[in-house]
């Protein structure tokens, strides 16, 4: 008797625990977007933080946001892509942070 007592109160206890450490939701206010989207920006861009786009990822991303001419691409100590490019017939300087967002300075 003494023996299933015990192991209802351990199945129990394990039960609490793994319930407790389910991850939390996600948060919907949409601030801080791990990757921006087509006709999205972060108005705080470029974010600093851990890059994952290769140099080749970054030159697409920002030839596609209608830069052409990229060059001197470098990945600066923020973690963020920073270029010069041509737009609209001008120079200008490109940055691209972790979150695909493409600004010119």
């Amino acid at each position: 008797m003494k023996t299933s007592i015990l192991a209802i109160a351990l199945l129990s206890a394990s039960t609490l625990v793994a319930q407790a450490q389910t991850t939390p939701a996600p948060t919907t206010n949409g601030n801080t977007p791990a990757v921006a989207t087509p006709g999205t920006k972060n108005p705080t861009a470029p974010v600093a933080g851990a890059n994952s786009f290769t140099e080749s990822q970054a030159k697409s991303r920002i030839e596609g946001a209608g830069y052409t001419g990229v060059k001197d691409l470098k990945l600066d100590d923020k973690g963020v892509w920073q270029a010069m490019a041509m737009k609209d017939g001008k120079s200008a300087a490109v940055s691209l942070d972790y979150q695909g967002n493409v600004v010119s300075k």
